[in-house]
């Protein structure tokens, strides 16, 4: 798939490319969104989607990071664990958090599939 350099972008992409860059504050576009480019409206409702889930809420930003980061080791996502990862550590996440969150993440895998292989049935107190 062919990464579409700003340069080669058309007006459509470039305007994305440009909101990308003013609501990340950084003057590059990582390979995710050129390769996107691609599909200028699969780019533009992913960056929307994308940016409207991670602007501020009730989580603070370095939260989001860190469960967009967990979710990305799960799925084994090499490219989104890069990207989170240093997103998260922008956010404010140290050393000591991202052990954590690994360990919390393992822990999280394992159970998850003793809980499914074992097929638990839910307790009812779980449930109110």
């Amino acid at each position: 798939m062919a990464l579409i350099e700003y340069e080669d972008a058309t007006p459509e992409v470039r305007a994305v490319y440009d909101d990308i860059m003013a609501v990340r504050q950084t003057d590059w576009i990582n390979n995710f969104w050129k390769a996107l480019a691609n599909d200028p409206e699969s780019l533009r409702r992913t960056w929307e989607n994308l940016r409207t889930v991670m602007e501020p809420g009730a989580l603070d930003p370095v939260v989001k990071e860190m469960v967009y980061l967990a979710v990305s080791v799960t799925n084994g996502c090499e490219y989104c664990v890069a990207s989170h990862t240093a997103g998260a550590r922008k956010a404010g996440m140290t050393d000591a958090m991202f052990g954590e969150l690994m360990a919390v993440t393992g822990m999280a895998n394992q159970t998850n599939r003793l809980a499914v292989g074992y097929r638990i049935p839910v307790d009812d107190r779980f449930k109110e």
